[in-house]
């Protein structure tokens, strides 16, 4: 497993476009936005494949991890977990960040309260996908 700051934006669209769009259904005009240029994107590769990716966007002192997505084959591998950990050491090395953030899809809150973050706000639609919002200090 390896995981880096990605170098080839489109192999991130690849996983989002096989994860978001073909297999949960999501509109590809809500899966593509004008951000994906001012973000930072992480990329892991399993196997010398890539595998999954995460997107951060940074507004003021908060680190938003977003559009994290890893291919059915790799779950379960730690991958995932693997790919938040190096997006908030990202956020870390980046001064006045003090928090991460992310919108995460309800049936995903207890893999993410793993990871240190809490649960916030209410329940919402994003996607035609229920999302709650979920933040931790770094």
């Amino acid at each position: 497993m390896r995981i880096e700051l990605a170098a080839d934006v489109d192999l991130c669209r690849a996983l989002r476009r096989t994860v978001f769009v073909e297999e949960q259904g999501v509109p590809e005009a809500e899966e593509w936005d004008d951000l994906d240029g001012q973000a930072i994107h992480v990329l892991a590769w399993l196997d010398g494949q890539p595998t999954g990716t995460a997107r951060i966007l940074i507004d003021g002192p908060v680190g938003k991890i977003g559009r994290v997505c890893v291919l059915p084959a790799a779950r379960g591998t730690g991958l995932g977990a693997a790919l938040i950990r190096a997006s908030l050491d990202v956020l870390r090395f980046r001064p006045g960040i003090t928090h991460a953030k992310l919108g995460a899809q309800v049936q995903a809150i207890g893999f993410y309260e793993k990871l240190g973050f809490i649960a916030c706000g209410e329940l919402y639609d994003d996607a035609g996908i229920p999302h709650r919002d979920m933040i931790r200090e770094l």
